[in-house]
């Protein structure tokens, strides 16, 4: 595993937000989901694709706090665009676990 440095670290932009809204999305390759994600005044509302319909049900991720990139460039996926990553691990099967945080935390704070 390659080795980074501290500065690499901090021009990660992992920020917590709350999933304010659901939707199927069709057009994916594989099953997803269309976020929108609040992360507060700062950064505001952003869109996101996720692969976790194996896990999550539409109405259990309405106001989950999520980690999310925030700082990666936005990419199109089929008529949809991404403007953050939301976080997770892969199980043993390969489906994505999300990146949650213990406790509630402001919208927007920084993972140190």
């Amino acid at each position: 595993m390659e080795e980074i440095s501290w500065n690499d670290f901090e021009k990660v932009a992992l920020r917590v937000g709350t999933v304010i809204q659901v939707a199927d999305f069709p057009n994916a390759k594989k099953p997803a989901y269309r976020m929108h994600i609040d992360f507060g005044e700062e950064i505001g509302i952003r869109q996101s694709s996720a692969q976790i319909t194996k896990h999550y049900a539409k109405d259990e991720l309405l106001g989950k706090q999520v980690i999310g990139v925030v700082n990666f460039p936005k990419k199109q996926i089929a008529n949809f665009i991404s403007e953050c990553l939301i976080t997770g691990f892969a199980d043993e099967n390969g489906d994505i676990v999300l990146s949650t945080v213990e406790r509630k935390v402001p919208n927007g704070a920084k993972l140190i």
